[in-house]
C-alpha cells in the first residue's frame, strides 16, 4: 500500500486489483426460515469493466442471486489483508452500487479472461453477467486513513 495515493485511486487499484470480494446483498424475506429481511454476505469472483464497474458472473441457483433480482441494492468488500500480521491494517474498501444484469460478449470476455476456470460454467443457462454501478466507496487505509469516495471520482482509469 502506498500512503501518498488519493482515496479514488487508492479504491480503484485495490478493487481492480482483487480477484474476489464478499458479496452483501438483502435477503429475500423469509429465506431461509426467518422473518424478514436480513443481510446476506457471499465470496464472489469478480473482475472490472473498463471504467471499473464491478463484474459478476453469478447462478440463478445461489441465494445472493435471488436476492440482487429482489432487491439491486448491494455492497463488496475487497481487501488487501492477506500474509499480513494484523489484518485490521491492510487497505480495505466496501463498494456499494447497484446490480443490474447484462448481456454483453465483450464483458463475459473481460471476466473469463481474469477468471478462465469460469469458462466451464459460463455457458450454463443459468449463469449470467451482472455489473455493479458504483455509488460510492468507503476506503479504510489504514490508521486515521479512512474516506467515502463517490461516483464519480470512483470510476475512471488507474
Amino acid at each position: 500500500m502506498t500512503d501518498d495515493l488519493a482515496p479514488a485511486l487508492q479504491c480503484r487499484r485495490i478493487i481492480r486489483a482483487a480477484p474476489r470480494a464478499a458479496l452483501a446483498t438483502t435477503s429475500v424475506t423469509g429465506k431461509g426460515g426467518v422473518d424478514g429481511p436480513w443481510p446476506y454476505v457471499s465470496l464472489v469472483l469478480t473482475a472490472c469493466d473498463i471504467q471499473g464497474s464491478p463484474l459478476l458472473l453469478i447462478s440463478d441457483l445461489a441465494d445472493h442471486t435471488r436476492n440482487i433480482r429482489a432487491d439491486a441494492r448491494v455492497s463488496l468488500l475487497y481487501d488487501e489483508t492477506a500474509g499480513l500480521d494484523d489484518p485490521l491494517t491492510g487497505a480495505r474498501v466496501t463498494l456499494q452500487g447497484e446490480a443490474e444484469q447484462v448481456e454483453d460478449d465483450d464483458l463475459m470476455e473481460i471476466y473469463l479472461s481474469r477468471h478462465p476456470s469460469a469458462k466451464l460454467y459460463a455457458e450454463f443457462s443459468d449463469f449470467h453477467m451482472f455489473r455493479i454501478r458504483p455509488l460510492r466507496a468507503h476506503l479504510v487505509a489504514g490508521f486515521g486513513r479512512i474516506a467515502w469516495v463517490d461516483e464519480k471520482d470512483l470510476l475512471g482509469a488507474v
